[in-house]
């Protein structure tokens, strides 16, 4: 259960990042900005970070604990 939970709040920062860096959740909209804010930076627990980075990290992060992958499987 510790896990699941691990993945819903990876998941969930993961689409509030992609929502705040894109201004909306449809790929075909993300897919076509993705060359604007490749460069873009974004503040993540008191750093800055490239924007791309943190959105694929944090989404990734959910997706593994989801299904449970090497790392955060029991």
């Amino acid at each position: 259960m510790l896990v699941n939970r691990v993945g819903d709040f990876g998941l969930a920062l993961g689409l509030f990042a992609f929502y705040s860096v894109f201004r909306s959740l449809d790929y075909g909209v993300v897919f076509l900005l993705v060359p604007y804010v490749a460069q873009g930076h974004i503040l993540f627990l008191g750093n800055l970070f490239n924007s791309l980075d943190v959105v694929c990290i944090l989404v990734f992060v959910g997706v593994m604990a989801k299904s449970a992958q090497l790392g955060l499987h029991v």
